[in-house]
């Protein structure tokens, strides 16, 4: 039952994401006089939260493919490549990406939205996309931790993984910045450069947590079993 649970969650969730990323890039398009920020050079690839909308695509994709080819067992003896792809995924881009995209928007909406999504913005971004791409993301994310295990990598590999990830999207930030003179977010606008500094350096430790966080996750939800899992494999050795 949990099998065919998995098989429509990961292709309801694919679709979802999918027509998000393909609505997002084909329809919605924000006059200048509206915001400079929205035509300021990279496009849509200029947002953190178009990068994870194709990352929970691709990722999703790959679970379909891993329901069909490879295996959701908790232990398997010789995960295939699909299911190793699909767990690394998972723990590097997945987790931490959708989780703090969806924690670091609504937290900026809440403070002051003009800091992150200004309201004049709203009649070119429908609302049901909005949520789509900064609040599905995370209820998914979080769903498909509870719903199938996985097996993290060694935590310096996965940490470096994700790491680098956020550092390329922070070049690629500041490359936009030199190109068009414009941030991407507007909160960066009305920092002073110590206090940017300051700011990235604390969404890099709070994105670095959220790696830690989704590691502790899978292990309070799917530890037991797992551990269960090498506990018997011992037991049949002795």
């Amino acid at each position: 039952m949990r099998d065919g649970l998995l098989i429509v969650f990961h292709a309801i969730s694919c679709v979802q994401f999918a027509v998000s990323v393909y609505y997002d890039y084909t329809h919605v398009v924000v006059p200048s006089h509206v915001t400079q920020m929205h035509n300021a050079y990279g496009g849509k690839f200029k947002f953190l939260t178009f990068w994870d909308a194709i990352i929970q695509t691709v990722f999703f994709l790959i679970c379909m493919l891993n329901d069909w080819f490879g295996t959701n067992a908790a232990s398997p003896k010789k995960p295939p490549f699909i299911r190793k792809l699909k767990d690394y995924v998972h723990a590097v881009l997945s987790f931490p990406v959708a989780m703090f995209v969806g924690v670091i928007f609504w937290s900026l909406m809440f403070v002051d939205r003009e800091l992150v999504f200004p309201k004049a913005i709203d009649p070119y971004f429908p609302w049901w996309l909005n949520h789509l791409m900064h609040t599905m993301i995370m209820v998914s994310t979080l769903v498909e931790t509870i719903l199938s295990p996985r097996k993290y990598p060694k935590r310096a590999q996965g940490l470096f993984g994700h790491l680098m990830f956020m550092f390329t999207y922070l070049i690629w930030m500041h490359i936009i910045y030199l190109k068009s003179g414009i941030w991407v977010y507007p909160v960066m606008k009305v920092l002073s450069l110590p206090m940017r500094a300051v700011f990235l350096f604390v969404l890099l430790l709070f994105s670095s947590m959220l790696y830690f966080i989704g590691e502790m996750l899978d292990n309070f939800v799917w530890g037991n079993t797992i551990t269960s899992g090498k506990n018997n494999k011992r037991k049949k050795l002795q």
